[in-house]
């Protein structure tokens, strides 16, 4: 039986059932939307998580101007009383996702060609029902500078409220309006610093869209960033947020435990160890949440590797570490040594209006680098890095951190896993070399008491499948700055790393070395694990310079 193409590179709902491509059912989000009565409703979530074709299907039910019956035919929803529903309200539906503009004068651009289509769409009726629309004169105007691409952010600040009252004036009654990836204008602004200059435009744009709107009955928007209650948005305080703490909505967006399973099986693979580890480990409200980008990347290429890329967030994330803020780095630190912590969290500011560590693990939640493992308090929870495949995109955080390349980082742990000790030095070498502005900024600024620990460490972070690493660990008569037990001994040996900084570097390294005899460390490790061969690393620095001894015991 021929199986049915996958919907890779499709977010538009009409076009994936017409084109008859594998679609996982989430119709009955359109039910519980319909069941609340949020005024203005914001859902947050990891980019290619499935939003931007959940919002189409919403808009393709519930949009008065369509007849979308037979594609929704076979759907849950359709077996339900909501089925009475379809078609039956004006919708408006934006896309903001593409909005992600380097100055002012080109986010107009963008903007309007986001804005364009649904005023091309509500145009021409527009025109024939003119005399019963107050400002038709304006919206005419408003039109053919969207349609030309030449409307201002002044001129534009109003144009979604002013589509609104149109459209409510054509049906005659209030307006659905569903608003996707609607932070991405206000996360570029903040990316390429002219936030300052159009903060009054966002205020405007979004407050008179959402805020004591009377032709506006529900708005849904999607986004990664809460909406805050300072700031620009102080004024709108109607907006119910679910983050992916919150129960509600949790299943409809990603793929649960049993899509990912039913689709896997489809196109002849399963739902194993390895592919768990890959791609699990995303909790949302009360579901595990698999990426659906991700798996249906998998079923087309077979091949368990990184897909998923995050584009505007991963920007500002890996802004946002440059500077790292007191109370955030030891934290940090502590994820990426033992892939979980436990750490105050805000997900009720966006972090571009209140920068705290709070806020900016909210970010990282939101973004989908983290996922909460479980609640101890309201605020206080315990993260974790979801899988192997955002591990990889830590990886290449941390070499950015550090201020180092990631391609000695995978040549040196490759070595190192090999017993290859001599390639490993040259790569470490090649590192030290190259770190030159992290190595300065850290010196200059204080902010880490060892910086060659930390560049260690951030090595590491990608052979937590094959070693349980500790640092600073008690082991015989003391600690080893790195301890690394190796989880198939037969295979790998057990790995203890000091370090020195001193003038003196080969010295330090043969002292760094006789450290972890007179402790003892291999002995304290040997009564823990008696299998397997320890190797023992003194690594001695300064400044650029550095040595290593080693031995195998």
């Amino acid at each position: 039986m021929k199986k049915k193409n996958l919907p890779l590179g499709y977010d538009d709902f009409r076009k994936v059932r017409e084109t008859d491509r594998y679609f996982v059912d989430k119709s009955m989000m359109i039910g519980e939307f319909l069941d609340y009565s949020d005024e203005v409703t914001l859902i947050t979530r990891p980019r290619r998580f499935g939003k931007t074709l959940n919002m189409t299907m919403l808009r393709e039910f519930l949009d008065i101007s369509k007849d979308s019956r037979d594609i929704f035919e076979g759907l849950t929803i359709m077996d339900t009383e909501y089925a009475e529903q379809i078609n039956s309200r004006p919708v408006i539906y934006f896309t903001l996702k593409d909005c992600n503009a380097q100055t002012p004068e080109y986010l107009a651009r963008v903007l309007c060609e986001s804005l364009a289509s649904e005023y091309h769409k509500y145009y021409a009726i527009a025109k024939e029902e003119r005399g019963r629309i107050m400002d038709y004169a304006l919206f005419e105007e408003l039109y053919g500078k969207i349609s030309a691409r030449k409307a201002t952010l002044e001129e534009l600040s109003g144009s979604v409220s002013l589509l609104e009252q149109v459209v409510s004036e054509i049906y005659g009654r209030p307006v659905i309006l569903l608003w996707d990836e609607y932070d991405t204008p206000i996360m570029s602004s903040h990316q390429y610093k002219y936030h300052d200059r159009i903060s009054a435009f966002i205020a405007n744009f979004y407050g008179s869209a959402l805020k004591g709107q009377q032709h506006l009955e529900r708005a849904l928007l999607t986004g990664i960033q809460r909406v805050a209650k300072e700031s620009i948005f102080s004024k709108l305080n109607n907006v119910i947020v679910y983050t992916t703490l919150d129960k509600d909505y949790a299943e409809y967006f990603g793929f649960t435990a049993q899509e990912t399973k039913e689709i896997l099986e489809y196109y002849g693979y399963a739902l194993d160890a390895d592919v768990k580890r890959m791609y699990d480990g995303y909790h949302i409200g009360d579901q595990d949440i698999y990426n659906p980008w991700s798996i249906l990347n998998y079923c087309k290429r077979g091949e368990l590797r990184p897909y998923w890329v995050n584009t505007s967030s991963n920007s500002l994330i890996r802004e946002t570490l440059k500077t790292p803020m007191k109370g955030f780095r030891e934290k940090f630190e502590e994820l990426i040594e033992n892939g979980s912590a436990r750490v105050d969290i805000n997900l009720e500011t966006s972090y571009q209006e209140l920068r705290t560590p709070a806020t900016l693990w909210g970010l990282f939640c939101n973004a989908g680098y983290i996922t909460v493992r479980k609640s101890i308090t309201p605020r206080l929870v315990e993260i974790a890095i979801p899988n192997e495949e955002v591990k990889e995109e830590f990886q290449d955080i941390v070499s950015e951190y550090i201020g180092v390349e990631n391609s000695y980082f995978l040549e040196m742990v490759q070595a190192l896993t090999e017993a290859d000790y001599e390639c490993f030095f040259k790569n470490y070498k090649a590192v030290i070399l190259n770190c030159t502005s992290y190595y300065d900024s850290v010196q200059n600024a204080g902010q880490f008491e060892n910086p060659y620990h930390m560049l260690t460490l951030g090595m590491m972070i990608s052979l937590d499948s094959l070693y349980q690493i500790k640092s600073n660990y008690e082991t015989g008569d003391g600690r080893a700055d790195i301890r690394m037990i190796s989880k198939e001994p037969e295979k790998r040996a057990h790995i203890i790393i000091e370090f020195k900084c001193t003038e003196d570097v080969e010295k330090g390294a043969q002292e760094a070395l006789e450290q972890i005899r007179e402790k003892r460390y291999a002995a304290g490790l040997r009564a823990e694990i008696p299998e397997g061969e320890i190797l023992c690393l003194g690594i001695a620095h300064f400044k650029k310079k550095c040595a290593m001894r080693h031995e195998v015991v």
